[in-house]
């Protein structure tokens, strides 16, 4: 990871550098890693985003709230009952937006713990790296649970931290999205409940009178839908799911 954090720093500053930047330093950030080191070459920095660019849709939805939020949206769509609507690009941005509110404080400790100080050159990318890991770590382990952490270092053969800001990454993304899997189903199963109560009442009474050719879904849908819009459900479940990060 922390190699990861370097490579991706440098290739950023590379790509985002202007045309009379000198080849030593981009964007006020030092790519001679000594007096007599040499620098990463321009083309291998665009190789290096590239791939690590490829990998920032996995990062964003398995590391951030974006999880939890597209988990649960998922259910409350399945509850309702109305198939594509809204379409899974409506929910992935929503829950996108919702996953740059949260994680804005996080992002702003991040900037100020490391990026600042390596774009003026005070201190080096690993140094950076350190300091940037912290609010991280500490989000992630508001919501990580300790049986989950407790399996992936058992998992990885890593000896017991002495505090939780021990834990290394590896261990602590994975059970972060176990941890936030297990919150999404349970959040999931309780938006369930009053629709399919609905859904038994409605097949009920299509059942008692004789209505068997008449599918109940299509009874059930426009009552489930009304429900949902006299309590301001969208508003309920969005300022719950966001609240539920700041808890």
């Amino acid at each position: 990871m922390k190699a990861l954090l370097l490579l991706l720093t440098l290739s950023v500053a590379a790509l985002a550098a202007p045309a009379n930047a000198t080849p030593d330093s981009l964007l006020g950030i030092t790519l001679v890693q000594s007096k007599n080191g040499g620098s990463v070459s321009v083309p291998m920095q665009i190789v290096v985003l590239m791939t690590l660019l490829s990998l920032l849709p996995a990062i964003l939805m398995s590391a951030t709230p974006f999880l939890r939020i597209t988990v649960v949206l998922h259910f409350l769509r399945q509850a309702l009952g109305t198939q594509t609507t809204p379409s899974n690009q409506v929910l992935a941005g929503l829950a996108l937006f919702l996953s740059l509110i949260v994680m804005q404080p996080v992002a702003q400790q991040v900037y100020q713990a490391g990026w600042a100080p390596l774009e003026k050159g005070q201190i080096t990318a690993g140094e950076a790296w350190e300091r940037s890991s912290g609010p991280i770590k500490t989000f992630l382990l508001k919501f990580a649970r300790e049986k989950d952490i407790r399996l992936f270092l058992e998992i990885s053969h890593a000896p017991l931290p002495a505090k939780p800001a021990d834990v290394p990454l590896s261990a602590l993304v994975p059970a972060y999205v176990l941890s936030e899997l297990k919150a999404s189903f349970q959040i999931g199963a309780v938006l369930f409940l009053p629709f399919l109560v609905i859904d038994l009442v409605v097949a009920s009474v299509t059942l008692a009178v004789g209505m068997v050719q008449l599918p109940p879904v299509m009874v059930s849908a426009p009552f489930k839908i009304l429900l949902f819009v006299l309590v301001d459900g969208w508003n309920l479940v969005v300022g719950s799911l966001v609240k539920s990060f700041y808890s």
